[in-house]
């Protein structure tokens, strides 16, 4: 058996600028990884996360690394059990899990025991801006029937309620991204709850969510950045109602599986969520859908233009994607 390893640097314009409560990006920087054996080529795609400590630099270094490793034939399940869950990881489980389905003739969704992919419907991201900015953001998204609000910390009392107003018929899931603090919680999540939202995701800092412990809020926590691994789950139980499983935290499809199944066993709502990269991250994550009480897979719908073949939209419905893309036969 001979593998080849390719990494490649993406940059992927966004059709506007993308804030959150770290800062703000006009396109998508993404790392793709293909891996060629016996003419066959499965790919996988990453996003660098710096808040997790990721660059483009040292996730194409990590994978670089393992180039030995995978001519000489490593799998998926050593890889997950040799290299630290992350950016790096992902693209390479995920480049592994499309190689066996082309050399193989049977499809991810078959070999992994999962439903096929689609149709679903996906939150649709308000970005983060002033109340009025995303009063006219959320007016435009109306008819779509999930919204996601991203939040910053002061203001966002005032910025719920505009969304709300703007989109009276919308399902909305609002995202702190670890901006809010425990003096403020209680009316933080009373503003939410006024607004019928439906989840709060990562109010606090992930270094400070025991603050969380022993409350009884009125709409349910959802764990992101406080969530990487299965082997987290167990800590979350008493602080966390729901969890976002982003591929590129578990480190790929295969822990990801492993994290779902046990997230349903300990009774945790599952939110299958996505860093902002292209159709190919979107994929593999899809196939996890069918088992998530909400999706927010719509990264490709920020881009200027996505790859070819994509993920297919219609509206927020993803409708699935062409094997070609990824996960499929040769």
């Amino acid at each position: 058996m001979t593998r080849r390893l390719t990494i490649q640097r993406e940059a992927w314009p966004l059709a506007e600028a993308f804030t959150i409560s770290r800062g703000s990006r006009t396109e998508a920087v993404v790392v793709v990884v293909e891996i060629e054996q016996d003419g066959h080529i499965g790919r996988g795609e990453c996003v660098p996360y710096p808040r997790y400590g990721e660059t483009v630099e040292n996730v194409m270094s990590a994978i670089r690394g393992r180039e030995t490793d995978l001519a000489a034939g490593l799998g998926r399940e050593a890889l997950r059990t040799t290299m630290p869950a992350g950016a790096a990881r992902n693209a390479i489980d995920c480049a592994l899990w499309d190689l066996e389905a082309k050399l193989s003739g049977v499809p991810v969704a078959e070999a992994a025991g999962l439903a096929p992919a689609g149709p679903v419907t996906t939150a649709y991201t308000i970005s983060l801006g002033t109340p009025e900015a995303m009063f006219k953001s959320a007016q435009k998204a109306q008819s779509r029937p999930l919204l996601k609000i991203k939040l910053g910390g002061d203001g966002d009392i005032e910025r719920i309620a505009a969304v709300r107003e703007a989109a009276p018929e919308s399902v909305l899931i609002v995202d702190a991204n670890e901006a809010w603090r425990e003096d403020g919680l209680a009316e933080s999540v009373a503003a939410c709850a006024r607004a019928g939202v439906a989840l709060i995701e990562q109010p606090l800092p992930s270094a400070d969510d025991d603050a969380l412990r022993g409350h009884d809020f009125s709409v349910p926590i959802c764990a992101d950045e406080s969530m990487h691994v299965s082997a987290d789950l167990e800590t979350l139980r008493d602080r966390y109602d729901a969890i976002n499983i982003k591929l590129d935290k578990t480190g790929g499809l295969t822990e990801a599986i492993t994290t779902l199944t046990k997230a349903e066993e300990l009774g945790f709502q599952v939110m299958t969520g996505c860093m902002v990269g292209t159709s190919l991250a979107m994929a593999p994550a899809l196939l996890l859908t069918a088992h998530a009480a909400f999706v927010d897979l719509d990264a490709p719908l920020l881009l200027a233009k996505d790859r070819e073949p994509g993920l297919i939209y219609e509206g927020s419905v993803i409708r699935g994607y062409d094997g070609a893309l990824w996960g499929g036969t040769a």
